[in-house]
């Protein structure tokens, strides 16, 4: 599999667990959603999704594409870096809320509309994000960067995933997204209704 190839099955991973998270988040209004489950969808978004997955990324497939003449500061990958930068503001927010869950009490209407408010918009980051990467920036790479660029990326991916392989950490996130995925599914046009909710409380207060 080409370093491309990886990096667009792993959106397909990420694309799986937005679909469960907002499934979660429209059932966290009748109770059908265990709030630790909130601190599970944080670590798997910042150990795969950022970790793993950005960090090839930046670390690796970036740094050729500068190297072979593409800017950085300017352009898509100038694009792309700003969009991991705002998706980790979310997420650091999500950590916050999640750490909710250690307490006896459960969420109140305004933490959950947080959730949702801070869910909805790293879920609608995300998916353009990838969105962009899967047709703009990663056709791009593969036109412009010649064939043993490629390889070298493939065999700097193939490291990276070793380094990472020895903590376990990889395979423990992937188990990870398949019992969130199995637990929530998706449950279409709920997380609107609980996003309408925050605009009317927002209005009234």
């Amino acid at each position: 599999m080409d370093p491309i190839d990886v990096l667009m099955d792993e959106h397909q991973t990420i694309l799986e667990v937005l679909d469960a998270m907002d499934g979660y988040v429209a059932r966290i209004n009748d109770q059908g959603a265990d709030p630790a489950d909130l601190r599970s969808f944080t670590d798997f978004l910042r150990g795969f999704a950022d970790t793993y997955h950005h960090g090839k990324e930046e670390e690796i497939l970036f740094t050729s594409l500068v190297a072979n003449g593409f800017p950085r500061d300017s352009g898509p990958i100038a694009v792309m870096l700003y969009e991991h930068e705002e998706s980790r503001k979310n997420v650091r927010a999500l950590v916050r809320l999640a750490e909710l869950a250690d307490r006896p009490a459960a969420w109140d209407d305004a933490e959950r509309i947080k959730i949702a408010t801070y869910a909805r918009s790293y879920s609608s980051l995300l998916r353009s994000h990838i969105e962009k990467e899967d047709h703009i920036l990663y056709p791009m790479a593969r036109r412009h960067l010649p064939a043993p660029q490629m390889e070298e990326i493939r065999l700097e991916f193939d490291s990276f995933e070793e380094q990472q392989g020895t903590t376990g950490r990889p395979s423990e996130l992937r188990a990870l997204a398949g019992r969130l995925v199995s637990a929530y599914g998706r449950t279409a046009g709920k997380l609107d209704e609980i996003s309408g909710k925050a605009a009317v409380a927002g209005a009234a207060s």
